[in-house]
């Protein structure tokens, strides 16, 4: 009885800990896009995801993506006037019955010397399929 007592917690600890987020992987991540505004996206179909792909990126390869098991969900920030600027995703959770994606915006800092160039940064990640809503929310950089 003693033994069995002692490895309830790492039990349950572990059950918690892989119920607590879905995994996600990166899919493109960059800061040249076609997508000129900014846009928060969710992609659950090949046809979707082929029609997001040409407003993004016409000329490049388009990844793979197993859409009978996942989805791509992203960012866009539109267009900016300098180099530096950055999106990255941080983090996916569940939230009652919403898939929750965290992202972090990134600038560059006062008196940073910047390339004067449009950039149009975006991150996209596959998630597992969620059928509810999808939110998605800014968190403060842990970095700065």
């Amino acid at each position: 009885m003693q033994r069995a007592l002692s490895y309830a917690p790492v039990v349950l600890m572990s059950c918690v800990l892989s119920a607590q987020a879905p995994m996600f992987a990166n899919v493109a991540k960059g800061d040249v896009s076609g997508q000129q505004t900014a846009r928060q996206v969710t992609v659950r179909t090949p046809a979707e995801w082929t029609a997001l792909w040409k407003e993004h990126a016409p000329t490049e390869k388009m990844p793979a993506v197993d859409f009978s098991k996942s989805m791509v969900v992203g960012i866009f920030l539109g267009t900016k006037p300098s180099d530096g600027h950055e999106v990255d995703i941080v983090g996916v959770r569940m939230e009652e019955k919403d898939l929750v994606v965290e992202y972090v915006r990134k600038q560059p800092g006062r008196g940073t010397v910047a390339a004067q160039i449009l950039t149009e940064p975006y991150h996209l990640v596959s998630v597992p399929s969620h059928p509810g809503t999808v939110r998605f929310v800014h968190v403060p950089d842990a970095r700065r």
